[in-house]
C-alpha cells in the first residue's frame, strides 16, 4: 500500500529512494541475513530446488514530483468545471436580469476573495523573510507553533477551492429555478468561516486561531499597551475596510432574507447604498488605529503617535462627505460637499503617503535616492535601484486611488471598485517588506545603542577581567 512501513536492515544498501523501481535484494550479500517479515521465495540455485532467499518488500511510495503535478492536474479540472458551470448558468438568464443577479453574486463573494488574496500574499511575505535574515517570529512574538509559509499557502489553497466552489453553485442553483438552495449558500459558506474561526477544541492551528482572535480583541479594545503585531494587524484591516463593510450588506441581507433577490437592489431599502451603516463600517477600521495612536502616546508620550493619529483622522471626512450625497440635495453637493470631499481626499491620500515612505520605511526624503547605502534601506532588495522607484511611485498612485473605494458615492461599478481594492491588497503587500524589515533593523540596533551608552569603565573592566578565573 501506498506509504506502507519497510522491514528491511538499517544499513541495507539497497533502500530506495521514493518513487524509484523495487529493488531485489543481492543473491549473495544478503544470503543468510534475518529479514523480518520477507517474502520467501524458491528459486534453483546451482541445480537445488530447495534453496531460498529472501526478497525485501518496498513500499510503493509515490515520488512528491508526482504527487504535485497531479494535485496541479485536479487543481486545474476544478477551475475548468467551476468556469465552465458558472458562464453557463449566467448565460442562462436574461440580459436584465443577469447585471444584477451578478452585482449580487459578487457581493456575497468578493470580500472572501479578498481575503484570499491577502492570505496568499502573506505567505509569500513570510517565506520572503524566511529566505533573508528577518526573524519574524521574534517580531511579532510567536510562539514555536506559529505557522509557516507552507502552512498559510495551505489555507489559502483551501480557501481559493471552497469559496469558488460555493459561488459556482450559487450561481447554478439559482438559474436552474432552486432559488431556496440558493440563497443558502452564502449563508452556509459565512457561518462555516465563524464556526472556524471561533472552534474552541484543538484542530486546525487552534494556537494561530487564538493568536489571531486575541490580536483583534485587543484592536476592538485598547486597553492595554500596543504591541507591534497589534497595530501592524490593525493597520492591514485599514486596508480591508472596502472587504468589511461588503460584509456588513451581505449580512444584512442574509438577516433580512434578500439573499438570491433583487428585491434588495434598490438604493434606499434598508441595505442599499444610502444605508447610514456603510460608511460607519468603512471608518471602524481607521478608528480603531487613532485610538492605537491615543494610547501609544499615553503609554510612551512620544509626540509622532499623535501625528500618526491625526494621519487616521483625516480619513472621517473622506468617508462621511461621500456619504452626504445620498442625504443632501445635489446643488448642496456639488457645490459645497464635493470640493470639501476632493479636498479631504488629497490630504488624506498625501499625509499617508508620506508617512509610508518617510515613518513606516524610514526612507527620509533627504536621503530618498541614497540606495548605495545598505544601511538604509531594505538589505532584501539592496542594489535594485528600480525596485525603490516602483515601490515610491506605485504606493503614490494607489494611495490616490484608495480614496476612489472609500467613498460610497463611487461604487456603482462593482468590478471597477474590486479592482482597486484588489490593489490596495497589493500595495499592502508591498508595505509590509519593509516596515517589518525597518522594525527588524531597529531590534537589531537596540542591544548596539545599549551597549555604548553603557560602556564599562577601566575599574569596571579590571574588575570584570580579575573575576573571569572565577566564573571558568
Amino acid at each position: 500500500m501506498f506509504g506502507g512501513q519497510v522491514a528491511a536492515p538499517i544499513n541495507s544498501p539497497h533502500l530506495r529512494r521514493s518513487g524509484s523501481r523495487a529493488v531485489v535484494s543481492d543473491l549473495g550479500a544478503e544470503l543468510g541475513n534475518g529479514v523480518e517479515n520477507s517474502y520467501v521465495h524458491p528459486l534453483e540455485i546451482n541445480g537445488s530446488k530447495n534453496a531460498s532467499i529472501p526478497l525485501v518488500t518496498a513500499a510503493i511510495v509515490p515520488s512528491p514530483t508526482l504527487l504535485w503535478r497531479f494535485k496541479v492536474l485536479l487543481f486545474l479540472l476544478w477551475g475548468f468545471i467551476c468556469g465552465k458551470t458558472g458562464w453557463q448558468s449566467v448565460m442562462r438568464m436574461s440580459a436584465d436580469l443577469r447585471d444584477l443577479f451578478l452585482y449580487e453574486a459578487f457581493l456575497y463573494y468578493n470580500p472572501l476573495l479578498l481575503v484570499t488574496t491577502m492570505v496568499w500574499l502573506w505567505g509569500i511575505n513570510l517565506w520572503v523573510f524566511s529566505r533573508s535574515n528577518i526573524n519574524y517570529a521574534k517580531i511579532f512574538d510567536l510562539d514555536q507553533n506559529h505557522l509557516t509559509h507552507r502552512e498559510i499557502w495551505k489555507c489559502a489553497t483551501w480557501m481559493t477551492i471552497i469559496v469558488p466552489t460555493s459561488m459556482t453553485a450559487y450561481l447554478y442553483l439559482y438559474s436552474n429555478g432552486e432559488v431556496s438552495l440558493a440563497a443558502s449558500q452564502p449563508v452556509l459558506l459565512y457561518f462555516a468561516v465563524v464556526m472556524l474561526l471561533i472552534f474552541p477544541f484543538d484542530i486546525f492551528y487552534f494556537s494561530s486561531r487564538y493568536y489571531l482572535l486575541r490580536a483583534l480583541w485587543r484592536i476592538v479594545l485598547p486597553l492595554q499597551a500596543i504591541t507591534f503585531s497589534d497595530f501592524f494587524l490593525a493597520d492591514i484591516l485599514t486596508s480591508m475596510a472596502k472587504v468589511f463593510s461588503d460584509i456588513e450588506r451581505s449580512v444584512c441581507r442574509m438577516v433580512h432574507r434578500q439573499v438570491a433577490t433583487i428585491a434588495w437592489f434598490e438604493a434606499d431599502s434598508v441595505c442599499g447604498s444610502h444605508s447610514v451603516a456603510i460608511p460607519l463600517v468603512l471608518v471602524l477600521p481607521y478608528l480603531f488605529r487613532f485610538f492605537q495612536c491615543l494610547r501609544q502616546y499615553r503609554d510612551i508620550g512620544e509626540r509622532s503617535a499623535l501625528l500618526n493619529a491625526l494621519k487616521y483622522s483625516t480619513a472621517v471626512p473622506v468617508i462621511f462627505l461621500s456619504a452626504l450625497k445620498y442625504h443632501v440635495l445635489p446643488e448642496s453637493w456639488t457645490n459645497f460637499y464635493r470640493p470639501l470631499w476632493l479636498l479631504s481626499s488629497v490630504l488624506n491620500s498625501l499625509y499617508s503617503f508620506y508617512w509610508d515612505v518617510a515613518r513606516d520605511w524610514d526612507f527620509s526624503f533627504a536621503r530618498m535616492f541614497k540606495f548605495n547605502k545598505s544601511h538604509l534601506y531594505s538589505h532584501l532588495l539592496h542594489g535594485r535601484t528600480w525596485v525603490y522607484f516602483w515601490v515610491i511611485g506605485s504606493n503614490l498612485i494607489l494611495r490616490c486611488t484608495w480614496t476612489y473605494k472609500l467613498s460610497a458615492h463611487l461604487r456603482n461599478n462593482y468590478l471597477t471598485v474590486f479592482t482597486i481594492a484588489a490593489l490596495e491588497i497589493f500595495r499592502r503587500f508591498q508595505w509590509i517588506f519593509f516596515r517589518v524589515e525597518n522594525e527588524w533593523n531597529k531590534i537589531n540596533s537596540r542591544p548596539n545603542m545599549q551597549l555604548s551608552m553603557n560602556d564599562p569603565s577601566d575599574d569596571e573592566v579590571k574588575l570584570l577581567s580579575s573575576s573571569a578565573g572565577y566564573n571558568v
